[in-house]
C-alpha cells in the first residue's frame, strides 16, 4: 500500500507562486483519483483539485485558472502548481488517493500567504 509524503509549502507574498509534490511510496499508477485538499483554521477540509488516472483535472472554483494539479505515474508523484496565491489560499494542504474504497492520505504541508 502507497504512503504519500507532501512537499513545497511554505511562505509567499500575495500573487506569489508555489509548487506542491506528493510523493507516493508504491505505485499510484492504479488509483482511480488523486486529489488535493486543504484545509484552512477553523475551516472545514475542501477539495482543491483532482486528477484521474486517466488525466481528466477538476478544480474548486476559488482556484480555477491559478492552479494546476498534474501526475506523472512513472515517478508516483502528483503535483500541485499554485499561482497568483491570495491570502485566503492559506490552509495545510493535504494529498489523497483514492481508488474504490481505499483513501489514503498524506501529512500535510502548511501554506501561508501572507505579506
Amino acid at each position: 500500500q502507497a504512503h504519500l509524503v507532501e512537499s513545497g509549502g511554505g511562505l509567499v507574498q500575495p500573487g506569489g507562486s508555489l509548487r506542491l509534490s506528493c510523493a507516493a511510496s508504491g505505485s499510484i499508477f492504479n488509483m482511480d483519483h488523486m486529489n488535493w485538499y486543504r484545509q484552512a483554521p477553523v475551516k472545514e477540509r475542501e477539495l482543491v483539485a483532482t486528477i484521474t488516472s486517466g488525466g481528466s483535472t477538476n478544480y474548486a472554483d476559488s482556484v480555477k485558472g491559478r492552479f494546476t494539479i498534474s501526475r506523472d505515474n512513472a515517478k508516483n508523484t502528483v503535483t500541485l502548481q499554485m499561482n497568483s496565491l491570495k491570502p485566503e489560499d492559506t490552509a495545510i494542504y493535504y494529498c489523497n488517493a483514492e481508488h474504490g474504497v481505499i483513501s489514503l492520505w498524506g501529512q500535510g504541508t502548511q501554506v501561508t500567504v501572507s505579506s
